[in-house]
């Protein structure tokens, strides 16, 4: 058999079959080293995404030390990895292909977390395509440990934030202390409180779920102790953070609001969250098993190695992951050039279904969607029923210019003028198609109250659903029908029980067809 020739310039050193598995993995990691490095130049702006985020949001700072405590994971498991001879995994492709599929769906979707993933998926089965499953297995949590880089998780906010209220107005009721609330704010006899995005209590999470993981895969063995001990890293900073929260306003309150306000108020919370975290850790040291993973200089390899693979065919193997990751770049760069269009314009009717325009705006109200290239906030009236309608029109979407996004709201939690006091969701029929529209109750400036639906449009379909409408974006894009996309906002002065609701019921199925064709023609002037 010949010997190709990248072995036969390194044979002479690694003769013994030590020395062959040694030789084995001085070549994978040379491959492994060009094949990420390609993915990482492919993909360059996710990861400056990923970075930027980081440098910016001290909720995620901790993606800074990921990448570098996976690799001094991998160090310390370095002589279980000498154990076994590096084998390419061919099969791996196929999986790294549809990695590369889901960045492409998130890039036309403009969806930070799914491209991110999907990136940080790309390396990890980079790293399995070239070394092999086998040797893979042996640092599997490094590997997944690499995800916590990706700065997901704020969706979470709105539902942290309803918990965290439900508990502090519960606990402080059964106090005796009584409250008026609406939506997240609410009133007790010393002063008003609000639970807004910091109260959420999503950094305290994120924060524990990294730490607690690591801390879990360090001190057990057994996979069900890391498993219930994660579930805990889970559970109690969401529990005390509702603690927390309970206990800022009690601060508050006893002290006749001079303790617990203002930069205090934070201070507290992370005081209070570190000796949280520092109790758990007390308390799961004490099931922590003895037995530990060696980490001192790796033992000789025994006699029979298992069979390597050649230079050659690692080489190859990281050719193919770099041909594979650079196909999504390049097919992303061409829907891009196709389906760049010009800045829409909305042309309005005087009239829809027999409702006339009016000039005077019905509320000062206005929903806050950044940066549509098309907006129309108009008064409409037919008889004694007065509706607002709000649109805002979306066409060549980015990370920075996008529809669905968490900045893009009906009312802001810092709105110093407008309060959602109620949420829900509407069934209606809309020019024949159902959909179920978004319900939100807002309260203003000397009292107003207005009940407001609002639903997408996709090209065309109608959701009420961010992932759908998510998802639905991408597929326009990637069968060439560009991204036209709307927000559609109907509202009206909350009057007698149930008569905001038959008016803008009314709205809908009457001037719904009309607010349809006006968005179809918008798209037919691309």
């Amino acid at each position: 058999m010949r010997r190709d020739p990248i072995d036969s310039m390194l044979a002479p050193a690694f003769d013994s079959p030590a020395g062959a598995t040694q030789r084995s993995w001085l070549v994978a990691s040379v491959a492994l080293a060009f094949a990420l490095a390609w993915i990482v130049f492919g993909y360059w702006r996710t990861g400056a995404a990923m970075v930027g985020i980081w440098a910016r949001s001290d909720t995620f700072a901790h993606g800074f030390l990921v990448a570098p405590i996976s690799a001094w994971l991998i160090w310390r498991a370095r002589a279980s990895l000498l154990e076994v001879a590096p084998q390419p995994s061919w099969w791996v492709l196929l999986p790294l292909t549809a990695a590369g599929g889901g960045w492409l769906l998130g890039e036309l979707g403009a969806v930070n977390a799914v491209s991110q993933f999907a990136f940080v998926a790309m390396l990890v089965l980079a790293v399995a395509t070239v070394i092999g499953t086998r040797a893979s297995r042996r640092i599997a949590f490094p590997l997944a440990f690499l995800f916590f880089a990706v700065p997901a998780g704020e969706f979470l906010m709105p539902q942290l934030m309803e918990w965290t209220a439900d508990f502090t107005v519960m606990a402080l009721r059964l106090t005796g202390i009584p409250v008026y609330r609406e939506g997240q704010s609410f009133n007790i006899p010393s002063g008003n409180w609000s639970v807004v995005e910091a109260c959420s209590g999503v950094r305290y999470l994120i924060a524990s779920l990294v730490i607690g993981t690591l801390y879990a895969y360090l001190t057990y063995r057994s996979a069900m102790r890391r498993l219930i001990f994660i579930g805990f890293s889970i559970v109690v900073p969401v529990v005390a953070n509702w603690a927390r929260a309970y206990m800022i306003v009690m601060i508050g309150h006893l002290s006749g609001n001079k303790l617990a306000v203002g930069i205090d108020h934070l201070i507290y919370g992370w005081l209070f969250f570190g000796l949280v975290i520092m109790i758990m850790f007390w308390i799961g040291a004490r099931w922590r098993d003895d037995t530990v993973v060696p980490v001192g200089p790796a033992p000789r390899v025994r006699s029979a190695p298992d069979p390597a693979a050649s230079a050659g065919e690692f080489m190859l193997v990281a050719v193919m992951v770099a041909i594979v990751a650079m196909i999504w770049p390049l097919g992303q760069r061409l829907i891009e050039r196709s389906d760049v269009a010009s800045i829409p314009a909305l042309s309005v009717p005087s009239s829809m279904g027999g409702w006339q325009a009016e000039e005077k705006a019905l509320t000062t109200f206005q929903p806050h969607f950044l940066k549509a290239p098309a907006q129309l906030r108009d008064r409409w009236t037919r008889g004694d029923a007065d509706v607002g309608l709000y649109i805002a029109y979306y066409r060549n979407q980015n990370f920075e210019q996008k529809l669905v996004s968490s900045d893009n709201v009906l009312v802001r939690n810092d709105d110093r003028e407008w309060l959602r006091v109620a949420a829900g969701a509407q069934k209606l029929d809309v020019g024949g198609r159902p959909v179920t529209a978004r319900m939100e109750e807002v309260r203003g400036p000397g009292g107003q109250r207005l009940v407001a639906w609002y639903w997408y449009w996709i090209d065309g379909k109608l959701t009420s659903s961010d992932a759908l409408a998510k998802g639905y974006t991408a597929l326009s894009r990637l069968v060439g029908r560009g991204d036209d996309s709307a927000v559609i906002v109907v509202y009206t002065l909350k009057g007698a029980p149930g008569e905001a609701e038959a008016t803008l019921e009314r709205f809908v199925r009457e001037a719904g067809p009309s607010v349809e064709k006006m968005l179809a023609d918008t798209r037919a002037r691309r």
